[in-house]
Parts: C-alpha cells; structure tokens; sequence
C-alpha cells in the first residue's frame, strides 16, 4: 500500500506514534510518505520505503495568519496525485483530519481517509466550542477513525455529536527499542548504590500534576533512599523547582531537560511516576513496562488499560499522593513483589501492545478501507 502519514512532528505521544508506526509499516512493504511541517524527530535516520514531503505556509501580506491548515491540504492533495497514495492516516483531529477530507475532495474518493484520535484533540480542544463543529467534521467525514483507548472511544462519543464508529487500536512499542537494558555503570553516574530511581517523564503540563510527582517522591525517600529523576520541560517546571527548594529536596531532583531517546532513562529507573489528572492513554506507562519498570500513578483516563492495578503497577484517585506514595513504597521494599510486577508487565507488553501486532491491525483496517 502507499501510505500518506501526518502528524505534529515535534515532542508528544501522537506524533511518536505515528512516526513508529510508519517506520514498522515501511519494514513491512509498504511506501510511506510523512507530510508535516518538519521532519519527524522520532524518524532518524534513512530509512527504506519512506519518504518525507515538507509543508510550508504561505506568508502572503493579506494573511493575518499563515494558513498552515490549506497549505497541508493542498500538500497532501499533490503527493497523493505524484505518487499515487492509497490512503492518508492523519493523527490529530484538527488541522489534520480536516486538511485530509479537503485534499481527497481534490483528489477523488479513490483516495481514503483513517483519523486517529490521541486525547487532547478531543478532551481539550473539543471543549472549545469555536473548534467543536469543525472537529465533529474532520471525524464525521473520515472514511474510518481510531482511538487510542476505550477511554478516549467512550469519551469522544459524550462530548462529540459524532456518527461516525470509532474502533480502538492501542498504542504500542518496538521492543526492539524499549526492552530492559543493563544500565549498571549509568547508576553508578546518577546516585549510590543503595538508592532508588523514581522517573517521571512528561511535557510538564498542568494535566501531568508535577507537583503530585514532587509530592510523592517527598513521602517515599522519607522511608526509602531515593533520588527523583524529571525528563521533560513545560509551563510547570517553575513550580516544580519552587516546590523542591520549599521541601529541600533540590539536591535529590535530577533535571535532564527533554530526551528524544528515553529508552536507556527508563531502564536506569526502579519505578515511573504518572499522577495525571487526563490521559488518555499514557504511552510512557507502556514503555516503561516494556523496560521492565512498574508505573504507580492515577487511575485517569487510559491509563487503567495499559497499567493493570495490583499487577503491572498501581493506581489511585487523581490526587491522592499518600496512596501513590504508599504504593511506591511498597513495591521498593518489596524486592518479591517488585520482580512480580516488572515480569507480569512484560508479559502483558507482548500479549497486547507488540508493535508488530498493532501494525498488522492497522493494516487490516487499511484494507477494510480500502475495500468499502
């Protein structure tokens, strides 16, 4: 099949996903043509069967705002022509799907349309009611449309006058890529040796409740000799360093700022700590199990399918700091039940969210698209 994939390129879950999925597909025979404003920063490398095609907005005077939504879909409409595409998968209700249905008016009904929804195009931008109709139409006129989770299915079908079946497909990790590393000298780096690594990854927004995270970490190195490892930047960060000073735990926060390749920081951690408040998924909960690290977080959103509660991790209300706490401490102290958890979420990684599983379910959806 030729393949065109759209995403937002830069840090985020929808974009990493998408960019995954088009590498694994491109593994499988297929052609793959990312269009996007920038290179995908998960794409690296050559790789064969891919390509990328560049957007760029005109800048004309007359424009108060660059149109970046029709230059997309005026993108999309030529390298589907040029190169003959079969089908564009856009990530990202808006611009996205809507640039997708206005480039296949230009193309002909040859060619498809598969949105996939991630969460927030939905949980927060489907909140704005000047954004609200034109989201339910980029859906509505897909030729098929995915969610993440049955969370994000049952919450878009509530806030969203849709009439269009959205069918769940999760996300998913390489397990060539995040698998459980010998990072022994990399431990000797960051702290001693009877220590433990609590993790948090995250784009440092108000929804991911850093100072939950602060909070957490406070009441656990209080039992449990620990340092607290934060990967990621964002509006929240002032808080957090004020938070750390207020409990003197500044000297026991390491910082690294944002990774692109988190694979080797997650195995150098004993535990990941996602308190969100939203989540409609939780990728970096996946990836961490994939490493052999349990999550204790919240019970929010998507996360409860990823992270099986009293299994593969633990989870509480949003908010309730003491739980999570009392749960990482838990699981530190317990080397038994800790190796328990990190086995079982193995295990679950490869019965549920193996990469090539994933891509073979889009590949059947395409097919199913393709033949309606």
């Amino acid at each position: 099949m030729r393949i065109g994939i759209t995403c937002y390129p830069s840090h985020g879950g929808s974009g990493v996903v998408a960019t995954e999925l088009g590498k694994l597909l491109a593994e499988r025979g297929h052609h793959i043509h990312f269009i996007t404003y920038d290179m995908p920063f998960r794409l690296g490398n050559f790789h064969q069967n891919i390509w990328y095609h560049g957007v760029e907005a005109n800048r004309y005077a007359v424009f108060k705002y660059p149109p970046y939504d029709l230059s997309l879909a005026s993108r999309m409409a030529q390298v589907a022509k040029t190169y003959q595409l079969d089908l564009l998968h856009v990530h990202y209700a808006v611009p996205h799907a809507v640039a997708a249905v206005l480039a296949k008016q230009m193309v002909g009904d040859h060619l498809k349309v598969v949105t996939t929804l991630h969460g927030t195009d939905i949980s927060v931008l489907g909140e704005d009611e000047s954004l609200r109709d034109i989201i339910c139409f980029g859906i509505n006129q897909s030729d098929m449309v995915t969610a993440v989770s049955d969370s994000l299915v049952q919450l878009t079908e509530e806030k969203l006058a849709v009439n269009k079946e959205i069918k769940r497909i999760y996300n998913f990790v390489d397990r060539r890529v995040f698998y459980p590393r010998n990072v022994s000298r990399l431990r000797e780096k960051y702290l001693q040796a009877d220590e433990k690594i609590l993790l948090h990854i995250s784009n440092f927004r108000p929804v991911k409740r850093l100072e939950d995270v602060v909070a957490i970490f406070d009441r656990v190195q209080k039992e449990v000799p620990a340092r607290l490892m934060l990967v990621g930047e964002g509006p929240e960060m002032t808080k957090v360093v004020s938070l750390a000073e207020k409990l003197n735990l500044t000297s026991k926060i390491i910082f690294l700022g944002k990774q692109d390749e988190v694979a080797q920081l997650i195995s150098l951690a004993d535990l990941l700590l996602l308190p969100s408040e939203k989540e409609s998924f939780g990728l970096v909960a996946l990836e961490a199990m994939a490493c052999g690290v349990p999550t204790v977080g919240s019970n929010a959103g998507g996360i409860p399918e990823v992270v099986e509660h009293g299994k593969t991790g633990f989870l509480a209300d949003v908010g309730d700091v003491e739980a999570m706490a009392n749960y990482a401490i838990e699981l530190l102290q317990n080397e038994s039940l800790y190796h328990d958890f990190s086995q079982k979420g193995l295990e679950r990684v490869e019965e549920k969210f193996c990469g090539q599983k994933i891509a073979a379910e889009y590949e059947e959806l395409y097919q199913q698209v393709m033949d309606s």
